[in-house]
């Protein structure tokens, strides 16, 4: 019997040291930060620089819109930079739309270490730089992709922006480390991202996009999110994982629906 109660005791030890080293390392896994830094402005783009409400000076890329566009404020996936971004958006750019490309704090070179509230302190700042640009709140479509659904639908949901668009978004971070660790409870993950609760409350047009055989954000969490907000334009691209954003189809998708918005 003391035995097993020392096996257990044991047990119990080892589950409370691997979930403490789980919540206090699990940003690193989250937010795996590529080593890219710019330094200047490419393909017509300008390096320019934000200011958070917590003190840090942020790079961004900027491209004015042409006359009669929308400008489009990006937020990229956890494992991508601003070449990424570029390529997530050349559609939109050869149409003459201005692009915004927020690039997160602990990315880029940037200061800070990212997560949840500091991604939307980083959207909040490049919402502020493009007012001082002389942008209108009500021409910016937000989109995100991937791990950037979440900072895209807190902006679109403080602002009155023109549009939310998430590509390959998620209901919220806990439901995506279940599906990909089910061993790991829901409270164990810090970065909550609860897409799916505030949607219904964005009052811009929401169009979601996602791949039909994306294993990581599965479909499912299209699902939740097209059940959270019923109007919600909704494309299933079949056959595309989670790389969509850099397709063509998305592409030309995107470039289409945003072209047609008054």
């Amino acid at each position: 019997m003391k035995l097993v109660q020392n096996l257990l005791l044991a047990l119990a030890v080892f589950a409370l040291v691997a979930a403490a080293l789980l919540y206090t390392q699990q940003r690193p896994l989250i937010f795996p930060a590529p080593a890219y830094y710019p330094q200047a402005a490419i393909d017509g783009f300008r390096l320019v620089h934000t200011r958070t409400d917590d003190g840090l000076r942020l790079s961004a890329f900027y491209r004015p819109a042409l006359p009669g566009k929308k400008t489009l404020l990006f937020f990229h996936g956890n494992g991508d930079n601003m070449r990424g971004a570029i390529e997530a958006t050349r559609g939109p750019a050869a149409a003459g739309h201005g692009l915004m490309l927020v690039e997160y704090r602990g990315y880029g070179g940037n200061p800070g270490s990212p997560g949840e509230a500091g991604l939307y302190r980083d959207g909040a700042a490049a919402m502020r730089w493009l007012a001082g640009a002389g942008v209108d709140s009500r021409h910016i479509i937000v989109v995100g992709n991937s791990v950037g659904s979440g900072p895209a639908t807190e902006m679109a949901l403080r602002y009155d922006v023109a549009a939310l668009m998430l590509v390959s978004g998620f209901s919220d971070l806990p439901s995506v480390v279940k599906s990909q660790v089910p061993l790991v409870p829901r409270w164990l993950v810090r970065d909550r991202f609860d897409n799916v609760s505030k949607l219904a409350r964005v009052k811009a047009p929401v169009y979601l996009m996602h791949g039909a055989a994306d294993t990581l954000v599965t479909p499912a969490n299209l699902e939740r999110l097209a059940r959270a907000r019923p109007d919600a334009t909704v494309a299933r691209v079949a056959g595309v994982g989670h790389e969509l954003a850099y397709t063509a189809p998305a592409q030309a998708i995107l470039t289409e629906w945003v072209g047609g918005l008054r």
